[in-house]
């Protein structure tokens, strides 16, 4: 349950600057997102850290099974 991987690839990640910076932006400039040179290339990646995520919660599952199992 220690490191996690986001699978929130294809979503921008403002910062509290940033999001205060929108206040100015009339025009939608400061938008910014994971960019990557294929929609392919983004669709690969934005799967691969889906199923990462879900091996993830696999584990903590079968983790929390195991220690439920013992206290019993």
């Amino acid at each position: 349950m220690g490191n996690k991987v986001k699978s929130d690839f294809l979503f921008a990640q403002p910062s509290f600057a940033s999001g205060a910076a929108r206040v100015f932006d009339l025009f939608g400039q400061f938008d910014e997102y994971n960019i990557s040179d294929t929609t392919a290339e983004a669709d690969t990646k934005a799967i691969a850290a889906d199923w990462i995520v879900v091996g993830q919660d696999m584990s903590d599952a079968i983790e929390q099974n195991e220690s439920e199992m013992q206290a019993t």
